[in-house]
């Protein structure tokens, strides 16, 4: 009889000798929900393939072990077979079996005690059952509830962004890109949907780090922080806290193996100011060229600044009203150069700095900044670092450093100055004394009464 070739799928009516090829050939017929593949080397171990569905469009594949125990056949999931090697789960398997034949006792002995004792045997093997059932609870069965009720503390939900992240994370793949051609990937974090919370462990985690850093460590280190979130989140519900390892995610070789989280410090320096500033009036796309130097007369976040609406813009009263990280909103002084500014803005929709993107706002202007720093000869400066620079320049200016910090939106400190929130009218001095500055050092003659559109820069 010919030997079957490497593309065949595995029979499945008979007892095969585990390898990872018969195992990546196994998948589920349309017609059934799941499917066994049997070892032939650890009695009671099964490879089980679920259907595809639209969770999982290429279904899931999992180590699992059956069972008779008291004439019923039981399962349990050892784990997904991206995790298990082989030998893992064979020894796992090999484990079970000796607490289902309860470690060699005389089944004999065990019949005379289940019938003089029935009542209790059968209470005793319902609760059995349920605590069975819940050691099978997998990651995935609880992630919808995490993404539901785990939102972080004092806050009403998830930041918009971050949600969209988790969801990333976790995703099967396997859906056309948005751009370029092909599916996409599993997300680093859905390998571990199909584990058993009782299998995430310090080996388990370490095992799918070292796999995900293969292809981007700083991915995987982020999926790994979100997951530790998760871990934080069920050792915190009394249902699940006996389940799971909080700490898992903390093992020594992961850490040992964690991208270094370098404080980034760059910032604009007092005689690089000019040349980048006439770098940025030069850029062809104005509402790039204003939201730039908004971000350096402000000291904003770049998203906060993006999504500022001409709702939020009030010229009559001098003021603007921003979306704020720590607080819902925050309300700054409009200065007067920085009106200007607005004013040469044409208002395309709602958004003050409007693109035709599908957001309708700005949303990435590296590329416009990184021509910028190309015509004034800076090597590197991130946006974030227009943040910093409005910091240190504020302090050169003489503003305290609470009003700095309540115009950045920074979590207020009363160590620092004794500090209390300033009143917009408060801070006006301020932050008019500090867009002076800026001007100053930039080379910018600003004349208050000049019309909107007719600033000039001096060379």
């Amino acid at each position: 009889m010919a030997r079957p070739k490497n593309s065949y799928a595995p029979e499945l009516s008979k007892a095969q000798d585990l390898t990872m090829g018969l195992i990546d050939r196994l998948t589920c017929p349309a017609d059934k929900t799941q499917v066994f593949l049997r070892d032939t080397k650890a009695p009671g171990l099964r490879v089980r393939a679920t259907a595809a569905s639209t969770k999982n469009p290429k279904g899931l594949k999992a180590y699992v072990y059956e069972a008779k125990l008291n004439r019923q056949t039981i399962r349990r999931t050892i784990g997904d077979v991206r995790v298990w090697d082989i030998e893992a789960a064979r020894t796992e398997a090999r484990r079970l079996a000796v607490v289902v034949r309860s470690d060699g006792e005389d089944p004999r002995e065990i019949q005379r005690q289940l019938e003089a004792a029935k009542a209790a045997v059968i209470a005793s093997a319902a609760a059995q059952l349920v605590a069975a059932e819940i050691a099978a609870i997998t990651v995935g069965d609880i992630w919808p509830r995490y993404l539901a009720e785990g939102k972080p503390k004092r806050k009403d939900a998830w930041k918009p962004g971050y949600r969209a992240s988790l969801d990333m994370m976790a995703a099967p793949g396997g859906v056309k890109k948005k751009r370029g051609q092909g599916m996409t990937r599993p997300g680093p974090i859905f390998p571990l949907m199909a584990l058993a919370l009782g299998a995430v462990t310090e080996d388990a985690l370490q095992i799918w780090f070292e796999r995900e850093t293969v292809a981007g460590k700083h991915q995987a280190a982020r999926a790994l922080m979100m997951f530790r979130g998760f871990l934080r989140w069920c050792a915190a519900r009394p249902e699940y806290r006996k389940l799971i390892d909080r700490d898992a995610g903390k093992a020594p070789a992961i850490l040992e193996n964690l991208p270094s989280n370098t404080r980034r410090t760059d910032a604009i320096e007092a005689a690089q100011l000019p040349g980048w500033w006439q770098g940025v009036e030069q850029l062809s796309n104005r509402t790039a060229s204003v939201y730039l130097k908004a971000l350096v007369l402000t000291g904003a976040r770049k998203e906060e600044l993006a999504g500022l609406t001409w709702a939020h813009v009030d010229f009559q009263w001098r003021k603007l009203t921003i979306a704020d990280k720590v607080e819902q909103t925050r309300t700054i002084p409009l200065t007067p150069y920085l009106a200007q500014l607005l004013g040469t803005l044409p208002r395309v929709n709602t958004f003050v700095f409007a693109s035709a993107a599908k957001a309708g706002r700005i949303s990435d202007t590296r590329s416009s900044h990184a021509k910028a720093l190309q015509s004034a000869g800076i090597d590197s400066l991130t946006i974030h670092g227009l943040r910093r620079s409005f910091s240190l320049l504020g302090e050169a200016a003489g503003a305290p450093a609470g009003a700095i910090a309540q115009v950045m939106g920074h979590k207020p400190s009363a160590t620092a100055e004794g500090y209390r929130p300033r009143s917009v009218d408060a801070l006006r001095p301020f932050l008019e004394k500090i867009e002076v500055h800026i001007l100053e050092q930039a080379g910018v003659a600003f004349d208050v009464a000049v019309e909107p559109g007719k600033l000039r820069v001096v060379a």
